[in-house]
């Protein structure tokens, strides 16, 4: 799910992928919108306050939403230079940092964070800490699926599927199908499992409140468990297969 890169890439690692880190990002998104009132998984619509508060004259806000523009790009760059160097001494091991790193955001944020809005310092670095979470997330996804699967946003997925729908009544070769139904069901899997992080983190969050951040982080850990585990398997098949092989 996360080791195989570029073309060792099969439908099946994509979707294993997309369908974890989305339900996880949705999960976190609520979570953010009931902890501190504003989105924490993608920057679009802080623009847009950016934008509104500077018309206001209300710099102060202004800032804060530009800096949240900040954290999401410095998690993203940090999860890729990170990933990069990794990679020259042990490429099948990229991953393994940027993930623990968004665990033990998450991990914190629930252990030390507190219900606020964007005026209290609490709700500040809470949403400061969640998006270089999810900036981490996104640029790890992205780079492991060589850009076909995002994960903490939805405006890019359903712009893609709007096409790829349109173009099932015009391309009719088989090739050309099995592809656009693949893509489709992806894209469909993403919003879906991105959909039901959201309404089972709301539900949670009514008897966890921010520490419901904890389930997203345990299903984190989890993939990376079962990731190493898989790793291990192969390795000990292909060990006795050498053996048995001479």
């Amino acid at each position: 799910m996360f080791r195989h890169q570029g073309k060792n890439r099969t439908f099946i690692h994509n979707l294993r992928l997309a369908t974890l880190l989305s339900f996880v990002a949705g999960i976190v998104n609520i979570t953010g919108v009931l902890a501190v009132k504003t989105l924490t998984t993608n920057v679009t619509g802080h623009f847009a306050f950016f934008a509104e508060e500077v018309i206001k004259q209300n710099y102060t806000a202004a800032i804060t939403f530009f800096i949240f523009t900040i954290f999401f790009l410095s998690g993203a760059f940090t999860s890729n230079f990170i990933a990069e160097w990794v990679a020259i001494r042990h490429p099948d091991s990229s991953h393994v940092i940027p993930i623990s790193l968004e665990i033990a955001i998450l991990l914190v944020v629930g252990f030390f964070g507190v219900e606020g809005d964007l005026s209290t310092f609490s709700g500040k670095w809470i949403a400061f800490s969640m998006l270089f979470s999810m900036g981490v997330q996104n640029s790890m996804v992205t780079q492991i699926s060589n850009s076909i699967v995002r994960t903490t946003h939805l405006t890019g997925l359903f712009t893609d599927l709007g096409i790829e729908l349109s173009q099932l009544f015009f391309y009719k070769k088989g090739k050309e199908r099995k592809r656009l139904n693949a893509s489709i069901y992806l894209r469909l899997s993403i919003i879906i499992l991105f959909f039901i992080g959201c309404i089972s983190g709301g539900f949670l969050y009514t008897f966890l409140e921010i520490q419901t951040l904890f389930v997203a982080a345990f299903f984190l850990l989890i993939a990376l468990v079962y990731d190493y585990v898989r790793l291990q398997f192969f390795v000990i098949k292909r060990k006795k297969f050498t053996r048995f092989a001479k």
